[in-house]
């Protein structure tokens, strides 16, 4: 996370997103929603556990590996049960934990249409642009972000105190789009960031990426020029 990104409405404490593999949670605490950000890999692949507050329901994002980790984290928050567990992409860095918390909680799964023939457990939902992902009595907007992969989900959550928080996977970081493979992807990529992210937020929107610091729309939203010139 860049300096000038700073914590939004609703925050107790002083969240910063930073936090380090095998290391303590961060978290955020909104007025409707628990966010709980942890490590989990020699990649620095971050997991987010979303808990209701309301209701103690909780979602999970990206069983990315180490499952003892994964069950401290659901540990660390309400009694509630686990509502899902929602795969951001398909490359393997993202769901080496999958199987085995998916067996150990009974969690349904779900993943981006496109990527779900590639997963080492098969969705129980298939997610498309513009779904709602619920639990508890919250709920989540699916935005396809096409290109790092062909069924990359962003996860969107606007809270009650119009603060939103976006799970990006690995489609944007701080300083630029996530890895593509061909021109095609990479123009693809830009194209649904611009229209679907940077066109439909606010500069004040905070990025959780899928690996690394946190970041926000207005502090990223500058260089989306270069990032077009540069091509990556």
């Amino acid at each position: 996370m860049t300096d000038s990104a700073s914590p939004t409405a609703g925050d107790s404490g002083a969240y910063t997103g930073a936090v380090r593999p095998g290391g303590p949670s961060a978290v955020r605490t909104l007025p409707d929603l628990e966010i709980r950000k942890a490590s989990v890999s020699e990649e620095d692949n971050n997991a987010y556990l979303l808990t209701d507050r309301a209701t103690g329901a909780k979602l999970l994002i990206d069983a990315a590996d180490s499952p003892q980790r994964l069950t401290e984290l659901l540990a660390e928050s309400s009694d509630g049960a686990l509502a899902a567990v929602v795969t951001t992409h398909q490359h393997w860095d993202h769901h080496r934990a999958l199987a085995e918390v998916v067996a150990s909680t009974s969690a349904p799964t779900l993943a981006g249409a496109e990527d779900a023939s590639a997963l080492p457990v098969k969705p129980d939902r298939e997610l498309r642009h513009g779904d709602r992902v619920e639990f508890g009595d919250l709920a989540l907007e699916v935005i396809h972000l096409r290109g790092h992969t062909p069924g990359s989900v962003a996860l969107l959550f606007t809270s009650s105190d119009g603060s939103r928080h976006l799970f990006t996977g690995d489609s944007l970081f701080p300083g630029g789009p996530g890895k593509t493979w061909s021109a095609a992807d990479f123009v693809s990529l830009m194209d649904d960031l611009e229209a679907r992210v940077f066109g439909a937020l606010p500069d004040e929107t905070w990025v959780y990426p899928g690996h690394g610091n946190d970041t926000t729309l207005g502090v990223e939203r500058p260089h989306l020029a270069e990032w077009r010139s540069r091509g990556w």
